[in-house]
């Protein structure tokens, strides 16, 4: 799998996200403040995986047609379900 940038700068996004977060809590920020953001940061995490899932996926199931294996891209699209489903 191949990461790419777009991926590694979502990732630190919600890295500053989270770091935010802490500082937020480090100044007694009210909890209505502090849960937004981490709904936010939820929120982020939820998209990466997409990203990531669905560029894996894509990759897979061109491997596979090209090995003209209907039945394996099959496979790979029901693993990324799984995979979809497991991160909720």
């Amino acid at each position: 799998m191949e990461y790419t940038t777009e991926m590694r700068n979502r990732l630190k996004r919600i890295e500053g996200q989270v770091r935010g977060v802490l500082r937020m809590m480090e100044q007694e920020a009210h909890c209505k403040d502090v849960v937004a953001q981490l709904s936010a940061v939820r929120s982020a995490v939820d998209r990466a995986i997409a990203v990531i899932v669905s560029s894996n996926l894509e990759r897979c199931i061109r491997e596979e047609l090209q090995k003209g294996d209907e039945e394996g891209a099959k496979k790979v699209v029901k693993e990324a379900i799984q995979l979809l489903v497991k991160s909720r």
